[in-house]
């Protein structure tokens, strides 16, 4: 299956029934699935990129949950994360995680990685949700690799999907075009652990 060129698109993986995976190109702000994740620093201030936007966006609310959670247990440590409000943002949580700082994939990036997608994904379950949404963690200023990022990625949360008790729908909202096409790649070629057979693909326009 080709990705269209000209056109805004997303892909859906149906992972089982009613369980799905889709990804597209957006603003996570806008996002209004039960939880969206920020791609945090340890010390959940706010940042650039995709954190600095959800701080922007969500209000004072989600700073100072950040400045609670600090004092009370202090930095949070790569791959881990933690659930606050979600301010003035369309959805009912903000979960912060701690990506990797890319060191050439010889210092354990992957499996932080992964750490950081499936905790996130638990939390969310653990707190009742249906829906999550993520940005492409440690692919910005922490310099991961976008295809390396996504090889990683895309089977934890089909993974963790498959094993939730309440999640039926994860999102990866991703910041660019370039980036979409990465993933949606990636995504495309997974198969279903017990069968070997490819996931029901859909590829959809997105319209205004």
């Amino acid at each position: 299956m080709d990705l269209p060129r000209d056109k805004d698109y997303f892909v859906r993986l149906q992972v089982s029934d009613p369980d799905e995976v889709r990804l597209e190109c957006g603003d996570i702000t806008k996002c209004s699935a039960d939880a969206i994740v920020n791609a945090a620093n340890s010390e959940l201030l706010p940042g650039g990129g995709v954190c600095g936007a959800i701080y922007r966006a969500a209000g004072p609310a989600i700073a100072d949950d950040c400045r609670r959670i600090n004092l009370e247990r202090g930095p949070v440590p790569p791959g881990q994360a933690v659930a606050t409000t979600a301010g003035l943002l369309p959805t009912k949580y903000v979960i912060h995680t701690v990506g990797p700082v890319w060191h050439g994939g010889r210092e354990g990036e992957a499996e932080v990685l992964a750490s950081c997608y499936r905790e996130s994904m638990r939390i969310a379950d653990e707190l009742g949700l249906h829906s999550i949404a993520f940005p492409a963690v440690s692919t910005g200023i922490f310099g991961y690799p976008v295809e390396k990022a996504a090889r990683v990625a895309v089977p934890t949360v089909l993974e963790s999907l498959r094993t939730a008790k309440h999640l039926t729908r994860a999102f990866l909202v991703l910041y660019d075009r370039a980036t979409l096409d990465v993933f949606a790649r990636i995504a495309m070629a997974q198969r279903k652990p017990a069968s070997g057979n490819p996931y029901e693909v859909e590829i959809g326009v997105m319209h205004e």
